[in-house]
């Protein structure tokens, strides 16, 4: 292959439609937009949402709830998966995503008490249920509060 006979592949490079430019291009003289109304003129349309005057579908429907703002997720880890690490590992936050338990931290972690724990292990996290805590600290673990 030389240089005069580089060429794009086939199909990868389309031809732009020019609009309104002449009737032979298949979108002239309207351009594409049809005859009159709303939708041909400049600027027209309707706004997002709109049923042509008919109640619109967000407006017949009942509200429902709320959204608390201030609301924390915690990523859950479960006792069994504490079992991957030795005994006397300091299991916290920043080496549960590093080993790749959790993808992100979110507002804090919480340790849930499923499944059962054969090591000795300090855990760290935010909040722990009362099953979780309990089993910890019958392994002969230890359970700190961040």
């Amino acid at each position: 292959m030389k240089l005069h006979e580089l060429q794009p592949a086939e199909g990868s490079r389309k031809v732009r439609n020019r609009v309104g430019r002449g009737t032979s291009s298949g979108n002239g003289k309207t351009s594409g937009r049809g005859q009159k109304g709303q939708k041909a003129r400049s600027g027209g349309g309707v706004r997002l949402g709109f049923e042509g005057g008919q109640t619109p579908l967000f407006r017949t429907l009942p509200k429902r709830g709320f959204t608390n703002i201030n609301r924390k997720e915690y990523a859950v880890v479960n006792l069994d998966t504490l079992n991957r690490f030795e005994d006397g590992t300091e299991v916290s936050p920043a080496l549960l995503v590093e080993t790749g338990v959790i993808k992100d931290e979110k507002s804090g972690i919480k340790v849930l008490g499923n499944g059962t724990i054969e090591r000795k292990l300090t855990v760290k996290a935010n909040k722990f249920s009362q099953a979780a805590k309990e089993a910890i600290e019958a392994a002969g673990g230890s359970v700190e509060v961040i």
